[in-house]
């Protein structure tokens, strides 16, 4: 089975978290996946597989040289986001791509376009994997998934590339930010690892946005509005107010690079009472920090002018950046920049604009930076990923399995 049709059977799959769930996984039908995924190493021959009652997916493939090499792991999650619909995906490929708008789903008139998506122009020529227009395609993180298999059953068909001892993990809810919440990292057992769960060609990276969610709570005081004067408080009035306290410039829509974000994901409420949900994201510890203390003194601020405490803050931290947890180990970055050069990738270092399950694992004691698997625009209908990335990823993995033996 080659490496794409292993993806293009992965992603049949339904594997949606849910994250008003509270077991683990969050959605059961992640669990069948992750039963198929062990049925299919076994039959690969890999050693020392085993699933247990969380959905966490390890196996191993055994070293074929004679002296020690550090255990490297190589890791990716089952889940898809619960932003779009991942059940009864339908891909198709688009060969030899010319650089014109593809018809993704022509009854609902739902188009891919490089006038909208530009990043397309880059993959001229190249086939790409789309979806029909009705669901997310689940390259995120499927392809990752298909790219480690892969690179493990080429390993196997070809002993005379020599390489030490290799862990692969793949686990439930990243896309909730639950994936390594259960990662028993001692049981893994790996001197450091890579997750296979970025996107562009050449995506190398070992900074992340530290991650903070917000619930901002508003009390009001509900009067008939005929005689409110003097008496009323609007709770969604006093929301607005909060909101407009925030940066307007400082929100997803507006930020690139290494610029922090306040981003409402969610509001709700009435007269009487309302709430308003953020996640707050910066790369720099001490401007994240300084965020989540600015969020505070606006509720202050507010409650001082209404003269009682009408507005609460709660600050839950998500993740830090993996950076203060990697850059002491550098030779891991050299070792995936120069896997990538020797399997023609040009590579590119940047910082993720989220979180993957690399940041929290790094802080677990298992360092582990991200790369690339080759898809674009996840999370919804005009995902698509090219053949050909997943290719070169599945070449990287075997790459570093490589270098790591010849280096050391």
């Amino acid at each position: 089975m080659t490496v794409i049709e292993r993806f293009l059977k992965y992603v049949t799959f339904d594997t949606q978290s849910d994250e008003l769930s509270d077991t683990t996984p969050s959605t059961s039908k992640q669990m069948v996946f992750a039963q198929y995924l062990k049925t299919e190493l076994e039959e690969l021959g890999l050693d020392d597989i085993s699933l247990d009652e969380n959905g966490y997916l390890f196996a191993t493939l055994p070293s074929n040289v004679d002296r020690p090499i550090p255990v490297v792991g190589f890791i990716a999650h089952m889940d898809t986001s619960p932003d779009m619909s991942g059940e009864n995906v339908n891909p198709r490929i688009v060969k030899n791509y010319d650089g014109s708008d593809i018809t993704l789903c022509e009854e609902e008139g739902i188009v891919l376009s490089p006038k909208r998506f530009p990043e397309l122009s880059a993959h001229v020529g190249e086939d790409l994997i789309v979806t029909d227009g009705r669901t997310l395609l689940g390259a995120d993180d499927k392809a990752g998934i298909a790219e480690i298999v892969g690179a493990m059953a080429y390993l196997k068909a070809h002993p005379e590339i020599p390489h030490g001892t290799i862990r692969i993990g793949f686990n439930p809810d990243e896309e909730i930010g639950l994936g390594a919440h259960k990662f028993d990292v001692e049981r893994f057992g790996a001197k450091w690892a890579y997750t296979m769960d970025g996107g562009e060609v050449g995506e190398l990276e070992f900074e992340n946005f530290n991650a903070a969610a917000a619930k901002v709570q508003i009390k009001g005081r509900n009067v008939h509005p005929g005689y409110a004067k003097g008496k009323m408080t609007n709770a969604l009035l006093v929301a607005n107010e909060f909101v407009s306290m925030l940066p307007a410039g400082e929100t997803p829509a507006n930020t690139e690079g290494y610029e922090g974000f306040y981003h409402l994901i969610g509001m709700s409420g009435e007269v009487e009472q309302a709430s308003l949900s953020y996640i707050i994201r910066d790369h720099d510890r001490k401007k994240f920090e300084t965020r989540k203390a600015f969020m505070e003194e606006c509720a202050g601020r507010i409650n001082e002018k209404y003269g009682e405490p009408l507005v609460t803050v709660e600050l839950k931290d998500q993740y830090y950046n993996m950076r203060q947890q990697v850059e002491p180990l550098m030779h891991i970055i050299d070792l995936a920049f120069a896997a990538m050069q020797e399997a023609g990738v040009e590579p590119h270092v940047k910082a993720i604009r989220g979180g993957t399950d690399g940041a929290q694992l790094s802080f677990k004691g298992l360092p582990c930076p991200n790369i690339f698997a080759g898809g674009l625009n996840f999370h919804g209908r005009y995902e698509f990923v090219p053949v050909q990335s997943i290719e070169k990823a599945m070449n990287v993995v075997v790459k570093i399995a490589e270098l790591t033996a010849r280096r050391y």
